[in-house]
């Protein structure tokens, strides 16, 4: 059985990934044994070199993959939402329209999904103006908000985010990372993010998980203890860059912690 759904405890994790393999053939293994838990409430992000596996750990962890071995454990069946890179909005539908599609198709009470619709909107801070609009009258930033948004209203328990900002010019990559932290501390949902940017993934992040460059390697975790919440700030600290150091220094040496 892949997704095992277990009572909950005290102690149980939100999400965890025990002996985890994947291989889409003999010949191609993707990840081996992999051991992850991710507590409720905290915000993890994974990071390693291209082709390493990473959004197929998200894709196992939202019930799209199944693993070759091993259990993606649920213990409290969570509602799971997953935001891609691209926001694939529906071109015919309005931004109010794309973020109430989950929600119709889950077939919620009108009345209801009009309350979660507006709450959503209200919380990716768009104006009244903005939400009548069509994908391609929007910024690459705004359709980015809409998707968020659209994962948003069906208030999961888990988000899953597999480099949302990645096509976004630094500035906007920033403001975008703000919100989602204020995002993140209003709801208290679990979160795992997926990010090329050690900058990135340092600000976001309780814990930044380094994956390996091939299956089979030990995965390493930089711990993040700044306070929330945090501000753009931050980012010119010594400390900070001191955490991003350490990170960058264990993708070069392919997720290994320093020798002793």
């Amino acid at each position: 059985m892949v997704l095992d759904f277990t009572p909950s405890t005290a102690t149980r994790p939100a999400l965890a990934l025990s002996q985890v393999s994947l291989a889409f053939d003999p010949d191609h293994r993707v990840l081996e044994r992999v051991d992850l838990d991710i507590a409720r409430g905290e915000f993890v992000t994974l990071v390693g070199p291209s082709g390493c596996g990473k959004s197929t750990v998200l894709r196992l962890m939202a019930g799209l993959l199944q693993p070759s071995s091993g259990r993606v454990e649920l213990p409290d069946e969570p509602r799971i939402a997953l935001v891609f890179q691209e926001p694939n909005l529906l071109p015919w539908r309005t931004v109010r329209e794309n973020i109430a599609l989950p929600l119709e198709l889950l077939g919620v009470d009108p009345a209801e999904t009009s309350r979660r619709v507006s709450q959503s909107v209200e919380l990716i801070g768009f104006e009244a103006g903005d939400v009548q609009k069509r994908p391609r009258e929007l910024s690459g930033g705004m359709r980015m908000r809409v998707s968020l948004a659209r994962a948003l209203v069906t208030e999961p328990d888990v988000l899953l985010l597999d480099e949302p900002f990645a096509a976004l010019d630094d500035l906007l990559r920033e403001q975008l990372n703000q919100e989602l932290l204020a995002i993140h501390s209003a709801r208290g949902t679990t979160a795992v993010f997926v990010t090329h940017n050690v900058a990135e993934a340092v600000f976001l992040s309780d814990r930044v998980v380094v994956m390996p460059p091939a299956a089979g390697g030990n995965f390493s975790e930089v711990a993040v203890g700044f306070p929330r919440p945090r501000t753009a700030s931050l980012r010119a600290e010594a400390d900070f860059a001191g955490l991003g150091g350490e990170v960058s220094a264990r993708l070069r040496r392919g997720g290994r912690e320093e020798s002793s």
